[in-house]
């Protein structure tokens, strides 16, 4: 009777141990899954706020690609570069004397560039090959031009957009993303509208 006493105290105390052993096996594995979980939250944390979404590594004139980039002097003697990440979002208007919309539109961009210089750069690109440079230049001084403007002198920047309307303005973010191409004139309400989202973004 002793002995199986002795031996079921043995064979339970045996049970005892390997259900223990099991068990803190168990904890360990779910406990470094756990661990490796949360190591991996900050640096999803880092990540999306930051981006939102990965930018995009190809360039063209379309919406969600990056901005095709030039350099371009401007009346002033500077060169005005497009291309990249930057302080401001940017408001290309390609444009052309004879263009009766981009008369009409002249003043609203005026109001605009004051209205957003905090936040918002906009250059004035004549597309020189389709109009007259004397032209683009009494243009300039009769809407008194309140941004900066350049003269595509051969139609280059404006080819990289596949440029074919008059006024062409595309709009890009701070990423250097094209956000959107407009063609043609809008409202002076349908843009203010365009660039409270180009800005916030």
């Amino acid at each position: 009777m002793k002995i199986a006493n002795r031996r079921n105290l043995i064979i339970a105390v045996i049970a005892l141990i390997a259900a223990s052993v099991t068990l803190s096996q168990h904890l360990g594995k779910k406990n470094e899954t756990a661990l490796q979980q949360n190591e991996g939250l900050p640096a999803a944390r880092e990540t999306l706020p930051a981006l939102g979404m990965a930018l995009p590594t190809e360039s063209g004139p379309k919406v969600g690609l990056l901005a095709p980039s030039f350099t371009i002097q401007g009346e002033d003697g500077t060169a005005y570069a497009v291309g990249g990440a930057r302080n401001k979002a940017v408001l290309l208007n390609f444009w052309a004397s004879w263009c009766d919309p981009c008369q009409k539109e002249a003043p609203e961009l005026n109001k605009i560039a004051e209205k957003y210089k905090g936040t918002l750069d906009i250059y004035g690109i004549n597309v020189t090959s389709y109009d007259y440079k004397a032209n683009a230049q009494r243009f300039v001084k009769k809407y008194n031009l309140a941004f900066p403007v350049m003269f595509d002198l051969k139609g280059e920047a404006y080819a990289k957009y596949n440029g074919t309307v008059f006024p062409t303005n595309v709009l890009i973010d701070r990423n250097g993303v094209v956000a959107e191409i407009i063609l043609g004139g809008l409202t002076a309400e349908q843009m203010d509208e365009k660039l409270k989202k180009l800005v916030q973004q």
